[in-house]
């Protein structure tokens, strides 16, 4: 290539100050006449080793279009994705022993010389064994790989390795099978150090992967953005983030990894932080509509009960945000019959009281009936006028609605999607509720919210998490969490069983069904699948055999999400009416309507379910005056998975529930696809890694309070970070 000559003269300049993609394209230009830019700007770029952060990893080494895919399922596409994909453990292969000193049957390194030839053979069709024998100064390992021809020529006679694997002893004889090696003199990546362990995919092993990140490194290590402002990094004993990519991923020392952990944690979380309070900020500088807050007291004292203080709390926080002149965007998160919708009745009633309307979303039909009835019962006694909107109406109702809607006649309208229809118009919209478990979508919010003009929202949510990281998850709202439960409320019993319970279950649903009790009975499929084992039960062909086999004097109902909306309402009208004895269904029953006559719920396979879902679950049961059971089928035998179980006997406070699940499934699994929140955390542990999030937070909001809008020179690289988790999370965040 001509141009190298000169790009040589130009390498001074190149160390002095970082390639930035114009430059270089700029110099292509030069170089080359404009002729042929993208090949000659590939050319300059791999022989200047200029790297973007967003190349794409089919550039590196030892990656062709199969990998390229096989990476992709682990959310490698690029050279960043590649070098923040981060271990989820490491094993410590620092200490290298002595063969003598090893003990039986565990994992070590060793240092050895190859004694023998490595030597093939084939056992029989589809088996090839090679053999060598290893020493050092204190004894000798016979090592054995099976089919793995190749190494054949990787070990050389009389040179030394480090070998690392499992050594098993038979009197003096010691021996390996399939052991890791590397040459001793020279770099090594998987033995003599920590070595970081990564989630893997078909294609991709951990030797190939942790080579690839090697090279990655290596390309990024002088391009690594520093978000973190340096006032924060001083504070707060920061390492910079060159030493934290290259330690969380191969460690000096124990020391190096967590100091790089920290960093890298603290980054994530500060970032998250500094993204959802501004996210905040943009809403609370719009203006919403002054609702007078009316006295407490005349609506408490109308009620058939006495509110606990959590709720009362919780509707002076409403309260507060209706009359201060800014929109409110609320999040009432509580238990299960913790009496969110309590708070949400008062809303409405201020509401009412300042000559204003509201609007309620619900999924179906079914549950805009229950809320109806429920708002109906807290709130006609004070004259609040509701009122329901549903697709099955006939044109004339639905028209006598929408009259007295825009006259103002109605103060709260509950609905299904057919709220969002352009005939159902407010004389003064002033607040929106939806319930967030029922994830309705950003858009059908906005549309709902877009009938009004400066209009307040309420979400409720049955998501019970500790107030500390509520505060993280739902960072772009105002969090009232209802930690307290009414009296009365009676415990569910519950108990983990296994197969060997299963006629007596059933001779237990025979008698709640002959004292006029319903049952619930849950399934983690819908149906069956040659993919899933046999023992996982689905709902579709365990309803069958049920009706046809168990209980064939029984009426046995099935739902799940696969069927039609009008088939799925059918089936829970029955149920409801009590038309059918056992209900069985996915989880789609988890967030569904009230049936106090239901008092028993059975979780089939429950291992396949969080601790934070069966006790939704859980929660479909004892609404009524009737004693209530829960009983969970698993017969898994992990000790672990049965602990797990176990906490739903002996607890049934959510929050608590809640926290255990945490810790156990991590929060990706414990959020799953919400509507708002979180973006999938890289490192960062919402649960144990409380005391840095706290930091994070800290230095989250001082930041802002000094740049609102990250306008200075320090902040550039955290406002490019926020600015994409803007972008990223464009409709999620509500």
């Amino acid at each position: 290539m001509q141009t190298i000559p000169y790009v040589k003269i130009m390498l001074p300049l190149t160390k002095f100050c970082t390639i930035r993609r114009e430059m270089v394209l700029y110099l292509s230009k030069k170089l080359k006449g404009g002729a042929d830019i993208a090949q000659s700007l590939s050319h300059l770029k791999r022989w200047l080793q200029v790297a973007q952060l967003s190349d794409d990893i089919r550039y590196l080494k030892g990656i062709g279009e199969q990998r390229a895919k096989a990476l992709s399922k682990l959310g490698i596409n690029t050279l960043g994705e590649l070098i923040t994909y981060f271990p989820r453990s490491y094993e410590d292969r620092s200490k290298i022993l002595p063969i003598a000193a090893v003990p039986h049957n565990e994992t070590a390194c060793v240092s050895a010389i190859v004694v023998t030839e490595p030597s093939l053979s084939r056992v029989r069709r589809g088996m090839e064994l090679l053999k060598l024998r290893v020493c050092d100064e204190t004894g000798s390992i016979d090592i054995t790989y099976f089919n793995q021809s190749f190494i054949k020529n990787q070990l050389k006679e009389g040179q030394s390795y480090i070998f690392c694997g499992k050594i098993s002893c038979e009197g003096s004889r010691r021996s390996m099978t399939n052991p890791l090696f590397e040459p001793e003199d020279a770099p090594r990546l998987l033995t003599g150090r920590i070595v970081p362990v990564y989630r893997l995919t078909a294609g991709i092993s951990q030797k190939l992967l942790i080579s690839l990140i090697r090279q990655g490194l290596e390309l990024c290590r002088d391009i690594l953005p520093d978000p973190l402002p340096e006032s924060v990094s001083e504070k707060f004993q920061l390492c910079k983030p060159a030493y934290a990519f290259e330690n969380i991923h191969f460690p000096a020392d124990a020391a190096a990894l967590e100091l790089s952990r920290r960093r890298l944690i603290f980054e994530e979380l500060f970032i998250l932080t500094c993204a959802l309070t501004r996210i905040k900020d943009a809403k609370v500088r719009k203006s919403g509509i002054i609702v007078s807050s009316p006295r407490l007291d005349d609506f408490l004292s109308a009620l058939p009960f006495i509110a606990t203080d959590a709720q009362r709390r919780a509707i002076e926080d409403t309260f507060k945000d209706m009359q201060s002149g800014r929109l409110m965007n609320r999040l009432i998160s509580g238990d299960v019959g913790s009496g969110k919708t309590l708070v949400a009745a008062a809303c409405v009633w201020a509401v009412h009281e300042g000559g204003l309307q509201a609007a309620f979303m619900a999924p179906t039909e079914i549950l805009v009936n229950q809320h109806c009835t429920t708002f109906n019962k807290l709130l006609s006694p004070l004259g609040v006028k509701v009122a329901k909107i549903t697709g099955s109406m006939t044109a004339k109702q639905r028209r006598e609605i929408t009259s007295k809607l825009k006259e103002g006649e109605i103060t709260l309208l509950v609905g299904t999607h057919a709220i969002l229809s352009e005939d159902v118009e407010f004389l003064r919209l002033a607040l929106v509720i939806t319930d967030e478990q029922h994830r309705f979508g950003v858009n059908q919010r906005a549309a709902l919210v877009s009938k009004g003009s400066e209009v307040h929202t309420l979400v409720m949510s049955a998501t019970p998490i500790p107030r500390t990281l509520a505060l993280m998850v739902y960072g772009d709202l105002d969090v009232s969490v209802i930690d307290e439960m009414p009296s009365g409320r009676q415990k569910v019993d519950t108990f983990v069983v296994g197969e060997d319970m299963r006629e007596r279950i059933y001779i237990f649903i025979r008698k709640l069904v002959s004292q006029g009790r319903q049952v619930f009975i849950v399934c983690p499929a819908v149906e069956e699948n040659e993919e899933r084992p046999r023992e996982i039960k689905s709902a579709v062909e365990y309803s069958k055999k049920l009706s046809q086999e168990i209980f064939p004097d029984l009426r046995v109902g099935c739902i799940h999400g696969k069927m039609k909306a009008s088939e799925k309402d059918s089936v829970m009208d029955a149920f409801v009416d009590g038309g059918l004895h056992i209900i069985v269904a996915t989880t789609v029953v988890e967030v569904g309507v009230d049936v106090p006559n239901a008092a028993l719920m059975v979780v089939e396979n429950a291992e396949y379910f969080g601790l934070g879902q069966l006790h939704q679950l859980r929660g479909r049961v004892g609404r009524g005056e009737h004693k209530s059971y829960c009983v969970l089928f698993s017969d898994f035998e992990g000790e672990q998975a049965k602990a797990r179980l176990k906490v739903l006997e002996k607890e049934s406070d959510g929050f608590k529930i809640a926290e255990e699940d945490l810790k156990q499934r991590g929060p990706g699994d414990f959020f799953g696809g919400r509507q708002h929140g979180l973006p999938q955390m890289k490192i960062a542990d919402l649960c144990t890694d409380l005391r840095i999030l706290q930091a994070a937070q800290e230095a989250g909001r001082e930041t802002l309070r000094l740049d609102p809008c990250l306008k200075r020179s320090e902040n550039r690289a955290l406002k490019q970070k926020t600015d994409e988790l803007f972008l990223a999370s464009a409709n999620t965040f509500n």
